[in-house]
């Protein structure tokens, strides 16, 4: 027998979240919100990803920034959905309010636009000089890879220069 491709409505216990980072690894995400469950991806237009953002390591940690709407540039990334149990364990992974702001987001995706939430690093928790870690940058890829962002997309997270970690 086919599995049925139809989802249930969400329930009102839940919310979307739109993962460009590390956290679009299933895996990592599960660690910090149990009850998240990948329901497709989708791209933030007239946004694009930095490694910018300050983590407690001193690395480069992803951001999106906006660029303008007059820009063709977007983000891939990953939609989830999450128990509301989860959101202040979220927050606390994310240091929200000092590291990272929640914001509201129109994520596009094959079945028209959703919106979701995600994080945007605080202006002064930004160096453009940072490079991320290896490990952090493999726990993005992985992600990429997972759900099967376009290719051009995977090449270029993999492209990105890592920093030296001396631990």
């Amino acid at each position: 027998m086919a599995r049925s491709l139809i989802r249930p409505p969400r329930q009102a216990n839940r919310f979307l979240y739109f993962a460009y980072g590390s956290n679009m690894s299933t895996e990592r995400l599960r660690g910090r919100a149990p009850s998240a469950r990948p329901v497709g991806i989708g791209r933030l237009l007239h946004h694009r990803r930095c490694w910018h953002k300050r983590g407690r390591d001193g690395s480069g940690k992803c951001d999106v920034v906006f660029v303008g709407l007059d820009s063709v540039e977007a983000v891939w990334g990953v939609l989830f959905e999450i128990d509301e149990v989860d959101r202040a364990a979220l927050h606390r992974a994310e240091s929200l309010g000092v590291g990272y702001l929640e914001k509201t987001v129109p994520v596009l995706t094959a079945a028209g636009t959703r919106h979701a939430m995600t994080y945007q690093a605080k202006p002064d928790q930004t160096d453009s000089r940072l490079r991320p870690l290896a490990w952090y940058k493999a726990h993005v890829v992985r992600g990429a890879h997972e759900h099967g962002l376009p290719a051009d997309c995977v090449r270029e997270l993999e492209a990105v220069d890592v920093a030296n970690d001396a631990t």
